[in-house]
């Protein structure tokens, strides 16, 4: 008996999602919004890749099948981050979390030994993040994937005080993941929307979270980062740095290095050293196997990815599924370990 193959980053297409604010001015500014951060080369190329990679996100027998071909046990499926629609008024937002929460469901209860899901929270409208937390959790989701920001929020906003407690109360998964980068046009080429705008994000809003003291006030958070937090865990010498001779940087109560072990972190940062170091800062306990399945940008052999670091065995087991077993309370499996 060992610990399932977990991924933690794995994505699905709500149709039903794109439906229900298909023709909202909101939608339309959104989407005009979206095309100049990434430019017409990145759209050129995002919309067949997209196309291509539908009945992976829709359909149920083709995602367990690619898991097979992959090794995977488990998938933790979240809504495509393109679902978040931060523009929308209360009203359309709570009819978004609602259908996304249901269909993400419906979704895993095709395999519901092999998929968990998570929902969403509008974070533009912090009352409502709560209640979509718990709606989430009714459905039997784990938890919600949230962005980095919303329009004029950051994540230490005061705000989403009662969104962090309750989702330390009930041990919800906060899967934070990055959609869109506030650096707008200036990552409108060779899609640095995407390679430096996600890591970018990361790092601001796990910075936003250290430095405000919401991980010291709500220390039993389990908010895992997409992307292997971007840019913070490899250069948090800096943040320490920051903390020990800058006063106005004293938000929180310890150096910044010591919350890596307060979060978790997924396993695709696209490179075996860059990984290793990650398992280094934030301990082999706090990282977990992700993939983006089934974008471009993620990995399509997350465990080959994963053995390629070269980490000692049971550093390697407990990334590929033992800490995520943990997390989302899985039963071991009888079969042969990777």
């Amino acid at each position: 008996m060992t610990a399932p193959t977990v991924d933690v980053h794995a994505h699905l297409l709500l149709p039903e999602v794109e439906a229900l604010v298909a023709g909202l001015p909101g939608h339309e500014v959104a989407r005009e919004l979206d095309a100049r951060r990434n430019g017409p080369a990145a759209l050129a190329v995002s919309g067949p890749m997209v196309s291509e990679r539908v009945p992976g996100l829709t359909d149920p027998a083709v995602r367990l099948a690619a898991m097979d071909a992959q090794g995977v046990d488990v998938q933790l499926v979240s809504p495509s981050p393109s679902h978040y629609h931060y523009w929308a008024d209360e009203e359309t937002a709570e009819k978004l979390y609602r259908l996304a929460g249901e269909a993400t469901a419906a979704h895993c209860a095709t395999a519901p030994d092999r998929l968990r899901g998570l929902g969403l929270a509008p974070l533009q409208h912090p009352r409502q993040a709560v209640r979509a937390l718990e709606h989430a959790l009714e459905q039997g989701l784990s938890g919600v994937e949230i962005s980095s920001h919303a329009p004029g929020r950051e994540l230490s906003d005061p705000a989403y005080e009662p969104f962090w407690y309750r989702a330390a109360e009930t041990g919800a998964i906060v899967f934070l993941h990055p959609f869109g980068c506030t650096l707008d046009e200036r990552l409108d080429r060779w899609y640095l929307s995407n390679t430096v705008g996600q890591p970018t994000e990361n790092a601001v809003a796990l910075s936003h979270l250290v430095f405000s003291g919401v991980l010291d006030r709500h220390p039993g958070l389990r908010i895992v980062a997409a992307h292997g937090g971007g840019y913070l865990p490899t250069h948090i010498g800096r943040s320490d740095h920051a903390w020990r001779v800058r006063p106005d940087a004293r938000g929180c109560a310890h150096p910044p290095s010591s919350y890596l072990r307060r979060l978790y972190f997924d396993s695709l940062v696209h490179d075996p050293h860059v990984l290793r170091e990650l398992v280094r800062v934030a301990g082999a306990d706090r990282v977990l196997l992700g993939s983006d399945f089934p974008f471009d940008m993620g990995a399509e052999d997350p465990v080959g990815a994963l053995r390629a670091t070269r980490l000692p065995e049971a550093d390697f087991d407990a990334v590929r599924g033992g800490n995520a077993a943990a997390l989302l309370n899985l039963a071991p499996v009888s079969r042969r370990t990777p």
